[in-house]
């Protein structure tokens, strides 16, 4: 198949479909060759920028696949939450270095992906907390705010000093505190400091925004 081809074909998929990532077999099987002549005919298009690879064995447009897309075909026990979710519901100042995502899986090998939307981060969570949203891979902004503060704790650092939050009135108060309940007490408690103090003009030092608040398994402090 010709570039123009592959193009026309990736843009009805998604246009049509909604479907925006492939793995090689079935490009194989669209082209009608084999999977080791389409990795060869992969590396030209990529060349010419007609595909992008976005995770091991997994092609589509550039620009075509939004980060709930790919994580939902990496792995589909997780989802996103924390400093990505906050950013993404507006409801912190600074962009996010990683996509942190939490799951019930461990798999040490694939705690850290890279991909053209950024680094995917894994975290490892098999307790109440982990609470996979029904209709998107994405933390609602209340379970993001949880999950960021008890992330942080695990790491021994403050999440005021992290991140400049605002617009913690337009979180929904019932909401709150059923999703804080899923937590250890001291999770709780800071969530609630947070919330008290983090309305605009908001509270925090800045300067180690980039810090990665990514772990393992294991409860908050």
């Amino acid at each position: 198949m010709k570039a123009f081809a592959w193009q026309a074909f990736l843009q009805q998929q998604r246009d049509q479909h909604g479907k925006v990532l492939f793995t090689v077999t079935e490009l194989a099987n669209v082209a009608g060759i084999s999977p080791g002549a389409l990795n060869v005919e992969l590396a030209r298009l990529r060349q010419r920028g007609v595909v992008a690879k976005y995770a091991h064995g997994l092609y589509g447009l550039p620009g075509a696949v939004s980060a709930e897309a790919l994580l939902s075909a990496i792995d589909t026990h997780a989802y996103i939450t924390g400093h990505y979710a906050l950013f993404t519901h507006h409801l912190v100042t600074q962009t996010p270095t990683a996509i942190t995502c939490f799951t019930d899986r461990r798999s040490p090998r694939a705690r850290e992906r890279s991909t053209p939307l950024g680094r995917m981060e894994f975290v490892c969570v098999r307790s109440r907390v982990y609470a996979p949203p029904r209709d998107r891979p994405m933390a609602s902004p209340t379970q993001a705010l949880c999950d960021y503060v008890y992330l942080s704790r695990r790491q021994g650092v403050r999440p005021e000093n992290l991140l400049t939050f605002r617009q913690l009135d337009r979180l929904d108060s019932d909401e709150l505190r059923t999703v804080m309940a899923r937590y250890p007490l001291t999770v709780q408690q800071h969530v609630q400091r947070i919330c008290g103090n983090g309305n605009d003009p908001p509270h925090g030092n800045t300067a180690n925004r980039g810090q990665s608040i990514a772990g393992h398994c294991q409860e908050a402090r």
